[in-house]
């Protein structure tokens, strides 16, 4: 039943990993772009790498959490390993997102910051 639950759990962990990413390499492009000063070039650059790290962190991760995998025995056990499994990751995916935010914040600002000390 482990056989099962891994490849129910990194299929669901995959869909979510890359769903999530596309959203924030499509979305994100627009702090990137004003945190350079409208440098499309750089920005997709960055954008870019940003999401190549940010897949393989997640799904590596997602990976290493199968080494910690208790024996599955019953079908109950099944779906509260998956759930509990998931749930770690989509709690990790938020965490960085917030962490990203925060630096973008404090970019944003020494940026501003930055700008009104030269003017």
């Amino acid at each position: 039943m482990n056989t099962t639950a891994y490849i129910i759990y990194l299929l669901v962990t995959y869909v979510i990993t890359v769903r999530v990413g596309f959203l924030f390499y499509r979305n994100g492009r627009v702090f990137i772009l004003n945190l350079l000063h409208h440098d499309e070039r750089l920005t997709d650059f960055i954008n870019r790498i940003l999401l190549t790290g940010y897949y393989l962190l997640n799904l590596g991760y997602a990976a290493l959490m199968l080494a910690g995998w208790q024996a599955i025995t019953s079908w109950l056990d099944l779906f509260t390993s998956i759930i509990s499994m998931t749930a770690r990751i989509m709690l990790t995916l938020a965490v960085m997102h917030f962490c990203n935010m925060i630096v973008i914040y404090f970019l944003s600002k020494r940026n501003v910051h930055f700008t009104q000390t030269k003017i």
